[in-house]
């Protein structure tokens, strides 16, 4: 699948930046918070790295705020619809190797963060991933492994898993792709 500019529109870096210069921070500060390097940081808030949802969790947290609010855009609105060719449209390549778009970037202040993830055998990075919170995933289409810990789970569509994100986890394409919903808190 071919990269896209999807959550660039979202401008994921311009809410990084905008945070953290109110916060009078320094991008070393936030990298430093983060262990995260000074480099990714400034790639990130210039919108040419598109984080993964863990750096997301890890920013977020530096910056004492939720994933959300650096997904979110401008406006208060109180329900969204996402036409299924928009959460398609904005899927974004990540430097994992998978693809992924945050559903409702324009509510403020949700509870949880939904996400459509695409994930093609042979292209996703080997990594293991761990952060706040817990998450629920639902298969969409396809088959995956999915590790938690040192359990690996076998999922295929309609299948769902829910797990504490603090455990390593990690996705791992078993047909050619595998389309799902990943929501966290």
């Amino acid at each position: 699948m071919p990269e896209r500019a999807g959550m660039n529109k979202l401008k994921i870096g311009t809410h990084l930046r905008r945070l953290r210069i109110r916060q009078n921070r320094t991008i070393q500060a936030v990298a430093d918070s983060c262990k995260l390097s000074k480099s990714m940081i400034s790639k990130i808030e210039t919108n040419k790295v598109v984080p993964s949802v863990s750096t997301l969790v890890k920013l977020a947290k530096a910056l004492g705020t939720n994933v959300s609010a650096l997904l979110e855009e401008n406006g208060d609105v109180t329900a969204v619809v996402i036409p299924a060719a928009r959460a398609e449209d904005n899927l974004t390549r990540t430097d994992r190797g998978y693809c992924m778009a945050p559903f409702a970037p324009e509510f403020r202040n949700k509870q949880m963060q939904p996400f459509l993830f695409v994930a093609r055998k042979g292209e996703v990075k080997t990594h293991h991933l761990s952060h706040d919170g817990e998450e629920f995933i639902y298969v969409l289409k396809g088959q995956m492994k999915f590790q938690v810990g040192d359990t690996e789970y076998s999922l295929k569509e309609g299948d769902s898993l829910y797990f504490n994100s603090l455990e390593k986890h990690q996705v791992i394409p078993v047909s050619d792709a595998v389309k799902y919903l990943d929501i966290f808190v």
